[in-house]
């Protein structure tokens, strides 16, 4: 036996999606001794995909249960969390530290950890078949792979769920975010004074625009290499708005995102306009400053079951929150571990996999809600519940005391 884990009932995972989701859920495995096999259908190394995260206490916490160092050169402090008015002026003012880091960070971190030999690439998976005490992955490229359980960490757009639940489709929540990053040697002196080291934030009428520094590229930490993550909420109604931010050059209208390349010009040109008519001075010059913004339309994914079998997903294959709570990669760690301690206790495979399923979907429940609130004042079109959750919401000390908070 391995950390209480009964090697006889599980001795190879198969783990679909070589993101952030898969990884955690890769070496968390690992440690309870089962053998791994990662397979991502995006042939090239991941690299540069997302932006900033804000590194949750839970997150930490987890990284530290994988035998990872989350204390060492993870992201940059930042201690405080402040508004500002239309004019630019600072309304509000809070003392908040938190560990902002990027995704490029994290990736970097959890798969230095994983044999190389472990992780294979251009594997896009066609099929689960489950058959007796197995599970055989079939992918597109006329292979396969053999293991005792089959993971999907594949995403929003995930095959494995797709297959388990060929009704369930993400749910558009009304408004998309503009993100982009910009270099720290980019930046003005008189802007970088006001802007860079704090989590700041503007809200316009029905919107929110936050930003906060990160690590530059190659993980660069140092003052001056380092760069800053913009997400700016702004309401798009799914009839006619979103199909019309999604439409590219050449009248090719992208299901749930678009490439940042592919953006329509003119689309990119309104986007600048109203920076300029809606948001405070010192954000409308940051994104200026940003030569490639991307298009993130927002969507709410809620399972009924995580566990199918000897099939199980996890991260955002199962949940997919708003962002607003800034929980996406922490849940997915926690549900790596809770993965791998069910397998532990339970010599029964598909026992151990419905425990799993009930110790994490409550949580991803409460995450998906948490998050409908907090974003409720953005949406394009409100219920009479939804209005009340705004109100709530939208002020200024709220938005400054619940975003990117868990305690929830």
């Amino acid at each position: 036996m391995a950390g209480g884990l009964r090697l006889a009932s599980v001795k190879r995972a198969l783990v679909i999606g070589g993101s952030m989701s898969g990884l955690l859920a890769a070496l968390a495995l690992a440690r309870r001794g089962i053998e791994v096999d990662v397979f991502e259908r995006v042939a090239e190394p991941l690299a540069g995909r997302g932006a900033g995260i804000v590194a949750q206490p839970e997150l930490k916490a987890a990284l530290r249960a994988l035998g990872l160092d989350p204390d060492h050169d993870l992201g940059i402090e930042v201690r405080n969390r402040v508004m500002l008015a239309r004019d630019g002026r600072v309304t509000h003012r809070v003392e908040t530290s938190q560990t902002m880091t990027a995704w490029d960070r994290v990736f970097h971190l959890l798969i230095a950890a994983l044999p190389e030999a472990n992780y294979h690439r251009a594997k896009e998976l066609r099929r689960a078949e489950q058959r007796g005490a197995g599970v055989t992955a079939h992918f597109t490229d006329g292979t396969a792979a053999e293991g005792d359980i089959l993971i999907g960490a594949d995403g929003i757009r995930s095959t494995v769920r797709q297959q388990c639940l060929p009704d369930l489709v993400p749910l558009y929540a009304g408004y998309a975010a503009w993100r982009g990053l910009i270099v720290e040697s980019a930046f003005p002196r008189a802007l970088h004074a006001e802007l860079f080291e704090t989590f700041t934030f503007c809200l316009p009428p029905n919107e929110q625009m936050l930003g906060y520094p990160v690590a530059g590229p190659d993980n660069d930490l140092r003052p001056g290499h380092r760069r800053y993550n913009f997400v700016w909420y702004r309401p798009a109604n799914e009839a006619e708005e979103l199909p019309r931010l999604l439409t590219d050059e050449s009248g090719r209208t992208h299901v749930l995102s678009i490439p940042p390349p592919l953006i329509a010009r003119d689309v990119v040109t309104a986007m600048r306009a109203d920076a300029a008519r809606v948001l405070a001075p010192q954000f409308n010059q940051m994104v200026s400053l940003c030569a490639q913004p991307f298009l993130q339309p927002i969507y709410d994914l809620e399972v009924p079951k995580m566990a199918f079998g000897r099939i199980a997903i996890l991260g955002d294959a199962a949940f997919v929150a708003r962002p607003h709570v800034g929980a996406g990669v922490a849940k997915a760690a926690e549900d790596a571990l809770a993965l791998a301690d069910a397998l532990a206790a339970h010599e029964d495979v598909e026992a151990a996999l419905k425990n799993f399923e009930q110790t994490r979907i409550g949580a991803g429940r409460r995450i998906i809600e948490r998050a409908r609130r907090l974003g409720a004042y953005v949406q394009a079109d409100l219920t009479q519940v939804e209005q009340a959750y705004a109100a709530l919401h939208r002020t200024p000390d709220a938005v400054l005391s619940e975003t990117a908070m868990m305690n929830f």
